[in-house]
């Protein structure tokens, strides 16, 4: 059939770029061609040199036109193939099983096999972008006519992949721009306070550890127990790093269901699991350039231990789902209340991962070791939260009440002293602030004494299941939140959750009788 090349190109030109869903254009320029050639059905990849493999990302038939992500592995031979730079732009493959490219790929999924193809390997400026393949069912449907038809489309085909690829990179920006905006907007609270209260009493060497180690990339690993404020110390390194105007992420490790960690950390490709309807990016990449914070790190299960390893090593992470390696410039900061060393002694922490955390360890002593912070503390978060209560005229302390506050250990810490103040506010009630309704005296507790029953169990873990299941009851079931059991026993939400699981203790209201 003799056919006008101008007119051709003329009305296959209007058809590949009258769509930005490149897959529509796809369809459309298939039955057209359709009406000249053999063509059943349409394939766009991309060639991904580093990883060896063809990704499609687009196909159509007469019937149907979609966007994929289909991944189709290369061999030694294929690469070598592609990488020929006297590849010619167009060609036929009547016989796949013959060709370097196609046999790898049929043998590995099974697919077309008894098809023709005719493929123009697109480029701009001596770049490759990918190849377009057009197929039909059987062998030997192509002829030279054929190719020489189809070829004059190269141009206007690679033209419309470099628009297409350019509009798939601006419309991921804005997503992540909205993304990251919607993530901030959640964390304003978390804004670091001009002064540190302690800075220059009980925090001094503290702090002073953290302004030399932040200018540096190093690692920086808080320990210390639950409740002394180790976010804050974070923040502090943070902003006084070349990094400051920069993320900084922080993620409690212990609160992430084991499920959902590999997606909370390292993202998620859209469609990689039921409920991914939209690319993700984890905890990791919205830090890059940065500092993530990973608080409660003891708490990462096993298999994440060993992935936490390789973005310690290689610098570089895989969203879930996803085929490529994400490089990242990214400080890590990470702490816990538990001693890493007797993890690592009992085979509960890796040692490799240890060993590139513990770099830098900072102490941050509890609030009974620092008892000349408590009344600047005090003052902080009384002014803190009567703005929050919508107080209007913060309350004095009674006589007496600053000498109570400093007699008390502070199981719960800084976090205990915070809430503490906030309960004395709201039961106030324009009066001076009283705490000794509130807070249970030393001299109280050791008052109390324990008497054993000499049938009751003496091994550790029972004693323990015992004490868990009777604080549940207490609260009828409710392990987080304020008067939860996590709050009750002085430990994290997420630890509390993992000693439940260990134990075979469930958890649920209802559960307790009560």
């Amino acid at each position: 059939m003799l056919v006008d090349e101008n007119h051709f190109f003329r009305q296959a030109t209007l058809l590949i770029c009258g769509n930005l869903d490149f897959e529509i254009s796809l369809q459309k320029c298939l039955i057209y061609l359709k009406s000249l050639m053999p063509a059943d059905s349409f394939r766009l990849n991309i060639y991904d040199r580093g990883l060896s493999i063809l990704k499609t990302i687009a196909m159509a038939t007469p019937e149907r036109a979609e966007k994929q992500n289909v991944i189709l592995p290369l061999d030694e031979k294929g690469q070598k193939f592609l990488d020929d730079t006297n590849l010619p732009l167009s060609m036929i493959i009547n016989r796949p099983m013959e060709d370097p490219v196609s046999a790898p790929i049929i043998r590995k999924t099974g697919k077309f096999r008894d098809f023709s193809s005719m493929v123009i390997h697109l480029q701009i400026s001596g770049t490759k972008l990918g190849n377009l393949i057009l197929s039909a069912k059987g062998k030997d449907r192509y002829t030279e006519e054929h190719l020489q038809l189809f070829s004059i489309l190269n141009e206007p085909f690679a033209i419309a992949l470099s628009n297409f690829l350019r509009w798939i990179e601006v419309n991921q920006l804005k997503d992540f721009m909205a993304d990251d905006l919607q993530y901030l907007h959640q964390r304003l609270h978390r804004s670091l306070p001009e002064k540190i209260v302690g800075e220059d009493f009980g925090l001094k060497e503290v702090m002073e550890m953290a302004k030399e180690v932040a200018p540096m990339d190093s690692p920086v690993l808080l320990l210390g127990e639950t409740g002394v404020g180790k976010e804050i110390i974070a923040n502090a390194i943070h902003t006084l790093s070349h990094r400051s105007e920069k993320p900084l992420i922080a993620v409690n490790c212990g609160a992430i269901p084991e499920s959902l960690i590999d997606s909370e950390l390292f993202g998620h490709e859209k469609g990689s699991f039921t409920g991914a309807s939209a690319l993700k990016r984890g905890c990791f990449e919205r830090a890059n350039g940065g500092t993530i914070f990973l608080d409660e790190v003891a708490e990462l299960p096993p298999q994440a231990q060993v992935r936490m390893l390789r973005v310690l090593q290689n610098k570089e992470i895989m969203r879930v789902g996803g085929s490529e390696q994400i490089q990242i410039d990214i400080r890590i900061i990470a702490a816990t209340h538990q001693n890493l060393q007797d993890m690592v002694n009992n085979g509960q922490f890796r040692a490799d991962l240890w060993f590139r955390l513990n770099v830098f360890p900072i102490t941050i002593p509890p609030l009974r070791e620092r008892k000349e912070d408590i009344p600047a503390l005090i003052n902080q978060f009384i002014i803190q939260k009567a703005k929050e209560l919508k107080i209007s005229e913060p309350p004095k302390l009674a006589p007496g009440s600053m000498d109570l506050l400093k007699t008390y250990s502070w199981p719960g810490n800084v976090r205990e002293l915070e809430n503490v103040v906030e309960r004395a506010l709201i039961l106030s009630k324009g009066r001076s602030l009283e705490f000794k309704d509130i807070i249970l005296s030393d001299k109280d507790e050791e008052q109390v004494e324990y008497h054993m029953d000499e049938n009751e169990p003496i091994e550790l873990d029972l004693v323990v299941s015992r004490h868990i299941r009777k604080v549940l009851k207490k609260v009828n079931g409710k392990i987080n939140g304020p008067g939860g059991a996590a709050e009750m026993l002085g430990i994290n939400y997420g630890t509390l959750r993992h000693r439940m699981k260990k134990l075979g203790i469930p958890h649920g209201k209802g559960k307790y009788g009560m």
